[in-house]
């Protein structure tokens, strides 16, 4: 394993710090519990929209705090879930009395623990609601989770909200809104590599240089199928052809399109993958309005893309556009 750290047991800590150290005028960070926060937080009269998850899958979440997305991101440990009282830490902090949501991904340990948080900061009058993402069409049931896993269409929950939140939606309003994009976006991902967690030393699974695996989970969980390695047209279509007929999408859509980089992927062949995307996507009549490339929502050094589509209408394509200033993400 070759990795640029210092201590395994340190790497999320010391990987805070540089975030608050690149990026002051946006964050401020604490580590005991570890939080990421607004630096303006709290806002006033504004929902905070609050997420969270296991570590190494940046820039999700503390990439995404600022102004027009989260209000505060919850990291854990590398792959696993952040405790209830650093996400209650988060609510406390960012609670400007307009209430907070809670964006959280469907896996077993984030949902637990986000209920528990809710649950708390309610008895302290905080009034907190909690969204489940799971996007993910490849398994219904993985390692991590009783039902579908939330992946990709987490990103686009989070900037959506956080739009709506910005504009001043009521916290009702915001609940609504992410309820309405989870059934619109669908997701499904592919590895040609595993990601190896700093502590265990060791890739998460092994996969022969001429196989892939196709619906693979953010954590290197199983996917669907380990099959022979085929070419750029044919894994697209492998992704593509499970999520659009998932929800459906339909000839006359207006879509995003998220190409995503599981976090080894260069963009060249990133780029060439969001092509062949966009072109069978014409050839079934759904037309692609907006569109994000690029590492997003990772699984440390794995190689891989994931492709995420969300069905999108007027309100949610102006939410999109709005403006959006974060460490990764900003227009």
């Amino acid at each position: 394993m070759k990795k640029i750290i210092n201590d395994p047991a340190t790497v999320v800590a010391e990987s805070l710090r540089g975030m608050a150290a690149a990026h002051p005028e946006l964050l401020r960070v604490r580590t005991d519990p570890a939080v990421v926060v607004r630096a303006d937080a709290p806002v006033r009269d504004e929902v905070a929209v609050i997420s969270g998850g296991g570590s190494g899958h940046e820039p999700l979440h503390g990439g995404f705090v600022g102004p027009g997305m989260l209000a505060a991101a919850v990291p854990g440990a590398v792959f696993t879930s952040p405790t209830p009282d650093a996400v209650q830490a988060a609510i406390q902090e960012t609670d400007s009395g307009a209430g907070a949501l809670l964006v959280v991904k469907n896996y077993t340990g984030d949902v637990l623990n986000f209920e528990t948080a809710a649950e708390l900061a309610a008895v302290d009058g905080t009034d907190v609601r909690s969204v489940i993402v799971d996007d993910d069409v490849a398994v219904k049931d993985s390692t991590h989770t009783a039902g579908r896993r939330g992946v990709g269409g987490t990103v686009l929950v989070e900037k959506l909200v956080g739009a709506a939140a910005q504009r001043g939606d009521d916290l009702d309003a915001c609940e609504r809104l992410a309820r309405r994009v989870v059934g619109r976006v669908r997701s499904m991902g592919m590895a040609l590599t595993a990601p190896t967690v700093p502590h265990v030393g060791e890739p998460s699974f092994d996969l022969a240089e001429d196989e892939m695996e196709i619906g693979i989970g953010i954590h290197g969980e199983p996917g669907r199928a380990r099959v022979p390695l085929t070419s750029a047209d044919e894994i697209v279509r492998r992704l593509l052809d499970p999520v659009v007929e998932d929800l459906p999408f339909a000839d006359g859509d207006d879509v995003l399109l998220f190409t995503n980089s599981m976090g080894a992927t260069p963009l060249l062949e990133l780029y060439l993958a969001h092509g062949i995307a966009e072109r069978m996507l014409a050839e079934r009549g759904i037309r692609v309005r907006r569109r994000l490339v690029g590492p997003y929502i990772t699984s440390l050094e794995m190689q891989g893309i994931s492709l995420t589509l969300l069905k999108l209408d007027d309100e949610l394509t102006e939410l999109w556009d709005a403006p959006v200033r974060t460490a990764a993400l900003r227009w």
